[in-house]
């Protein structure tokens, strides 16, 4: 419950205690700068700059992945999408001919530019968090992009679990985006700090993200932005989210923050 804070109340028998006190109270809860050799601040003649907040404060390591996301497919769009298919894309057939690279590979590619713009927002919203908590030096920003490759080749092979040996391929950035909106629950859970797996954001998020994919897989994707009326594999999605959600505990040990 939110406590309203006011004045001084109490009566004071002397008139010039309660001056003093009605006095402190306004300098207290009015932003007003203290005056006198002891206050250490500017006098009132010279106005206090309030500091200036970016715009955009995103960290680096989520810019970075935002501009992986579309300069990918910007590259992508210059070649013939017949070999960047048939190269580059997972499929679960893949896997019975040891092409472990495309669990990799097909992060980075996506079906139009509607589909690489989608991707790219859904970076740049739950990126920013994990990608602050791993901090924004070398070392941390290494772990950003572990994470989400991990969390990425882990989507891919719980679709393939579900579709063992089929040779639909599969491309786009989601399943590792999942990931980070996993463990973004969990940070929203602790409040930028790692919090628990049974939470009511890691709960809520998860049941919504559920809710979504299986409207999806029922539905179709014809109603899902930039997804030109491709299938959508939902599988990778919720393997993706479980992933980050599991595993950016033991990447939070790692990098010392849990």
């Amino acid at each position: 419950m939110r406590r309203r804070q006011g004045g001084i109340t109490a009566k004071v028998a002397r008139r010039g205690v309660r001056a003093y006190m009605g006095a402190m109270t306004a300098s207290y809860f009015q932003d007003t700068p203290a005056r006198g050799p002891w206050s250490g601040q500017e006098p009132e003649s010279e106005a206090r700059r309030p500091d200036r907040e970016p715009v955009f404060n995103a960290p680096w390591p989520a810019i970075a992945l935002v501009v992986v996301i579309l300069g990918g497919y910007a590259l992508q769009s210059r070649l013939s999408d017949e070999f960047v298919i048939a190269s580059y894309a997972f499929a679960p057939a893949a896997l019975l001919q040891h092409r472990w690279a495309t669990l990799v590979t097909a992060l980075f590619l996506h079906g139009n530019w509607g589909h690489a713009l989608m991707n790219a927002a859904f970076a740049l919203a739950f990126a920013t968090p994990v990608a602050r908590f791993f901090g924004t030096r070398l070392p941390g920003a290494a772990l950003f992009f572990a994470f989400y490759l991990v969390c990425g080749v882990l989507s891919n092979l719980g679709y393939a679990a579900v579709h063992w040996g089929s040779a639909a391929a599969l491309v786009g950035a989601s399943g590792a985006l999942s990931g980070l909106m996993g463990a973004a629950a969990r940070l929203i859970a602790g409040g930028g700090r790692l919090g628990r797996i049974v939470s009511s954001p890691v709960i809520g998020m998860g049941a919504a993200w559920v809710i979504v994919n299986l409207l999806i897989g029922a539905l179709g994707s014809a109603f899902v932005p930039g997804a030109g009326g491709a299938g959508i594999a939902w599988e990778a999605h919720l393997a993706g989210f479980l992933a980050g959600v599991l595993l950016i505990g033991p990447f939070a040990r790692i990098a010392r923050r849990a």
